[in-house]
């Protein structure tokens, strides 16, 4: 059984939080691993890079997935979100949540106190400084670089007044 299959294993055992649904989040810092393991898991996957409204847009991200997501699956009710077009500067296009009984969110922010009451799992991912530097610039290129500080400064921001790490069900780290 590979990591995702146990991981799995272990969130079947655990209440839907979210109506129907399992949630589980995927949080870290930039560069940790989220999206590797998120991707591992046979479920529908939200990555919060889709809801954050730029490269400032953390809390509003955080916003649109217990507004948009969170809150309706809790209500019994379908969800969507809305696709964040870098590109453009804009949101673009709605996309419906699938009806499941596991639903994995990706992403800084994703562990949040807001989404907490509807999240029947939390995973902590951890990397060396210098690892996840070099993960994120390879991943995105010269499009993140000159944003890097920036949006570092937003995680210590959040992860200083929303502790998620103490609160994480499992921590993995990664190198």
């Amino acid at each position: 059984m590979n990591q995702a299959e146990e991981i799995t294993a272990w969130l079947r055992e655990r209440p839907a939080r979210a109506g129907r649904t399992r949630v589980l989040a995927v949080e870290g810092r930039s560069g940790s691993g989220k999206s590797t393991l998120a991707a591992a898991f046979a479920v529908p996957v939200i990555r919060m890079d889709d809801l954050y409204p730029g490269w400032d847009g953390l809390s509003a991200g955080i916003d649109a997935l217990v507004e948009w997501v969170l809150r309706r699956l809790g209500a019994g009710l379908p969800a969507q979100w809305r696709r964040y077009d870098w590109h453009q500067g804009e949101y673009a296009e709605w996309h419906d949540v699938p009806a499941t009984d596991t639903l994995v969110v990706e992403g800084v922010g994703s562990g949040a106190r807001p989404a907490a009451p509807y999240l029947s799992g939390l995973i902590w991912m951890e990397a060396a400084d210098d690892t996840r530097r070099s993960r994120a610039l390879a991943r995105d290129g010269d499009l993140y670089i000159p944003h890097w500080t920036r949006w570092a400064g937003q995680e210590e921001r959040y992860y200083a007044l929303d502790d998620v790490r103490s609160r994480a069900d499992l921590t993995i780290i990664t190198d």
